[in-house]
């Protein structure tokens, strides 16, 4: 297999893995979303930053901008910044279960974020401990502004992964591996929250979105199959299914969409 990072996941922490879960970050393994966390108590706050997530989904304003926008409003020296959310910021209480297990199983599993990855690996050492180095992290920077420090009030700026209107595109982390050979191609599993996890929702086999969360208006309005979750209690209970082969693919998907019909979703079964 190649060696390139585009196919890492093949070949580390496990050699020719038949399943890969990649998942976001905030607001899926973590209860809160640091960049939402920052942006609301110490940026310019809740109701501008919610106002620019509804433009997002409506196609005003690009990600990509509006995410500069929220973290320019935080001017916080860096290093305070990463301090502040590892004492704020907590686990899903089910997911250290879920990673142990897959660790046991040979299931990589690769971060795909929108955020920082000082603050990232920051946040899950604190959280995951020593098990954390054997996560994949693929995400943005941050860069200190020009003339100033990371270690100065307003002195640093997120550096973004690619040049997409995301900022990080998170699909194209995971198109190389959809398009492998069926011979050679693990089964993909991805698991979102927000807004930030849009371009991501078409490149996987299964799609767990969280209950109630902006991801699910989304795919319910474009028609992008997927499962509902609330905590990794869920996710790892269908994903056990599937290694089991006691349920495919497929009917995970169906039952999503059925309990999202049922009002499961926690949007009453309805889209904006």
């Amino acid at each position: 297999m190649s060696q390139s990072d585009d196919f890492k996941s093949l070949e580390w922490p496990f050699k020719d893995p038949k399943f890969i879960f990649f998942t976001d970050f905030d607001g899926t393994i973590t209860l809160q979303d640091s960049n939402d966390y920052m942006t609301d108590t110490i940026g310019f706050g809740k109701e501008i930053r919610e106002g620019l997530n509804r433009d997002i989904l409506d196609g005003k304003i690009t990600f990509r901008d509006a995410f500069r926008q929220m973290m320019d409003s935080v001017k916080k020296p860096f290093p305070e910044c990463v301090e502040y959310l590892v004492k704020n910021i907590k686990l899903d209480p089910h997911f250290n279960e879920y990673y142990q297990w897959a660790l046991k199983n040979q299931i990589p599993t690769v971060i795909v974020s929108s955020g920082m990855q000082p603050i990232i690996r920051a946040v899950l050492k604190n959280l995951v401990g020593d098990d954390a180095d054997k996560l994949t992290i693929v995400c943005n920077e941050p860069e200190a502004r020009p003339g100033k420090k990371f270690e100065e009030e307003g002195g640093w700026q997120i550096k973004y992964h690619d040049d997409s209107g995301f900022g990080h595109d998170k699909s194209l982390t995971l198109r190389p591996y959809a398009n492998l050979p069926a011979d050679k191609r693990p089964t993909l599993f991805y698991a979102g929250d927000g807004v930030s996890d849009l371009s991501a929702a078409r490149e996987t086999d299964l799609l767990f979105a969280k209950k109630g969360r902006d991801l699910i208006k989304y795919c319910a309005r474009e028609e992008v199959p997927f499962t509902v979750f609330e905590d990794w209690s869920s996710i790892l209970a269908t994903v056990q299914d599937i290694v089991a082969g006691k349920k495919s693919v497929q009917q995970a998907a169906d039952e999503g969409y059925k309990a999202y019909k049922e009002g499961g979703a926690g949007l009453n079964g309805a889209a904006k």
